[in-house]
């Protein structure tokens, strides 16, 4: 930390240098796993100025690479049918407990 002529603290911002895999791999957990940018700072200590920024640059990448495109609609996939999956068991469990209470019920 140092200061500047009017004695306010400056905080000196280190950089960190992050490998493509780690950057793809956040990306992935927003983008596949539906993780809130919060969520994974907490986690991994990644501002969420630079999920952000990794993020867009991916979807940029999407539009260019057929791979990437391919790798990011098979992530958007992977995530509607967490969600759909996650809908269904709930809606299982509903079932189950009317099943139960109407065989109640009846019996």
């Amino acid at each position: 930390m140092r200061y500047n002529k009017n004695h306010k603290k400056e905080v000196l911002i280190m950089s960190q240098n992050y490998t493509p895999e780690f950057k793809k791999k956040i990306v992935r957990l927003h983008e596949e796993e539906g993780r809130t940018y919060k969520s994974i700072t907490a986690e991994y200590g990644v501002s969420k100025a630079s999920i952000s920024k990794w993020c867009s640059e991916f979807s940029k990448e999407c539009q260019t690479d057929p791979q990437a495109k391919e790798d990011y609609d098979s992530m958007k996939e992977n995530l509607r049918l967490k969600r759909e999956n996650e809908e269904l068991r709930k809606e299982i469990a509903f079932l189950k407990k009317a099943a139960a209470f109407f065989a109640k019920e009846i019996g």
